[in-house]
């Protein structure tokens, strides 16, 4: 699935859910401190053996957010790739992979905001976000950690076209 320049991250989606506006959603993640300076994220994981991007996404949606009424706007044409800080390569994924190579999906909501639940989203899984708000998109890389910034301004640059509102 990966190409094999990145065959030493983890394959794996990012979402960018925009509401009628042109915001995105972004969730606060949970367990870290209040005063956290960058706690603030799209939804994102993991791409199960089988499944394409776009059902990934989708499923990451559901899992995180509780949102199924969601339509397909676009997938990002490459894989944008951001590696982990070293003291970070330990704890995740016992120093299998540098980082993870992301596919960012774009999806319009098209449900009532009593869809989003991050804190018994579908599928039973554990919750990721504590919190979570509609922002501008290009507002989002002054948000993510450090580390991911060059994802999101690429993200940001990639769906740029569908922050202007009901524009698709």
């Amino acid at each position: 699935m990966l190409p094999p320049e990145l065959a030493d991250y983890r394959a794996c989606v990012g979402i960018a859910l925009f509401n009628h506006e042109g915001d995105v959603f972004i969730g606060r993640r949970r367990g870290l401190a209040a005063d956290e300076k960058y706690a603030w994220q799209m939804p994102q994981g993991g791409i199960d053996e089988g499944e394409t991007p776009r059902e990934a996404a989708a499923r990451e949606l559901r899992e995180e957010t509780n949102v199924a009424s969601a339509e397909f706007l676009a997938e990002a044409p490459r894989w944008l790739a951001y590696d982990l800080p070293k003291p970070m390569l330990r704890k995740s994924w016992r120093n299998r992979y540098r980082g993870q190579a992301q596919k960012w999906i774009a999806f319009r909501f098209v449900g009532d905001e009593g869809e989003i639940n991050i804190e018994t989203p579908d599928g039973g899984e554990k919750p990721e976000f504590s919190h979570w708000r509609w922002e501008k998109l290009e507002a989002t890389v002054d948000l993510v950690v450090p580390f991911k910034r060059a994802v999101y301004r690429d993200v940001a640059k990639l769906f740029k076209r569908h922050t202007r509102g009901d524009l698709s």
